[in-house]
């Protein structure tokens, strides 16, 4: 455990070779939580695996599970400082910095800001918390789950439901019922989840607890409705400071959630990334072989 300021504690992890090449990790959601099966990306004898878990999630504390800690120092700036932190803890130098979906935007807005820490980005499912984005995912998604979106909107005050919808389900979430709070996590979740699958939203692995629906809506909507605590087109607009940065963007082309004009974007304002368009892939590497070997020769080629 890492003390990073204001009450926070976030949890951290190293594996495979001590003195091999150091690599991070940027996890998705926000509020996914490290995993271990990520590290299977990496050669062990190859990288020194840094993994930590975001504040307010998984093994960090405070819990944002609990409806009573307050969010208040939970932003994107605040994310950032801990990775900033974490590395000068640990006495490196400088890191490959991986991060997929949520964790693709504060990677590469951490690179950003610490460019000369950074000796490369891989970064799958790319998002950039643009305020379309966030428009996109959680209305515009409507052309292609009518059905999912009916009832996600119905989850909300009617007064509530032609503005911003993350920041109602937010205060839903805060409700101090508990059953209001219990009935929204469900049904974000069971509308994030149809929007990721391509339409599958039964609730299966962590989603099945309800817990985890809690916290992982909690957060999520948090960011969203703040719009990630960035200026519009924050991300696209100072691509310029990853100049001689190498990074590869993998990105699939059925992604529902994500759409592929985000990376082309990123792409286009940092000349020195390669992307890789995978036709058969959606939003996770779990749903695709070709994520998971394009990650996999990602890391394998910065790897030497």
């Amino acid at each position: 455990m890492l003390e990073v300021g204001d009450g926070n504690h976030i949890y951290w992890e190293t594996s495979g070779n001590p003195d091999g090449k150091p690599a991070v990790v940027c996890h998705g959601g926000p509020g996914s939580g490290s995993r271990p099966s990520t590290r299977r990306f990496f050669d062990p004898a190859a990288y020194r695996i840094v993994q930590f878990d975001q504040r307010g999630c998984a093994r960090s504390t405070p819990h944002a599970g609990d409806p009573a800690t307050s969010l208040e120092t939970n932003t994107t700036a605040h994310l950032v400082a801990d990775m900033e932190l974490l590395r000068e803890f640990l006495g490196i130098e400088k890191w490959l910095v991986m991060g997929g979906s949520w964790g693709s935007t504060l990677a590469l807005v951490y690179a950003e800001q610490h460019p000369h820490r950074v000796s490369e980005l891989v970064i799958p499912a790319v998002t950039t918390s643009r305020h379309s984005e966030h428009a996109w995912i959680t209305r515009g998604l409507r052309i292609f789950f009518p059905d999912h979106f009916e009832a996600f909107q119905a989850g909300l005050p009617p007064e509530d439901r032609d503005g911003n919808i993350p920041a109602a389900y937010q205060r839903l979430l805060n409700s101090p019922d508990p059953e209001v709070r219990a009935k929204a996590a469900w049904d974000w979740c069971k509308w994030d989840l149809a929007t990721i699958t391509g339409g599958d939203n039964d609730f299966t692995g962590r989603f099945a607890d309800p817990d985890f629906r809690y916290l992982s809506a909690r957060l999520v909507t948090h960011y969203w409705g703040n719009e990630a605590f960035l200026s519009d087109g924050q991300v696209i607009r100072d691509l310029g400071k990853l100049a001689g940065i190498p990074g590869v963007l993998i990105h699939g082309r059925n992604d529902f959630g994500g759409p592929l004009t985000t990376a082309w974007d990123v792409a286009q304002g940092w000349p020195d990334a390669e992307l890789v368009i995978l036709n058969d892939a959606g939003h996770t590497a779990d749903e695709s072989s070709s994520m998971e070997r394009a990650v996999l020769a990602a890391l394998d080629r910065f790897r030497r």
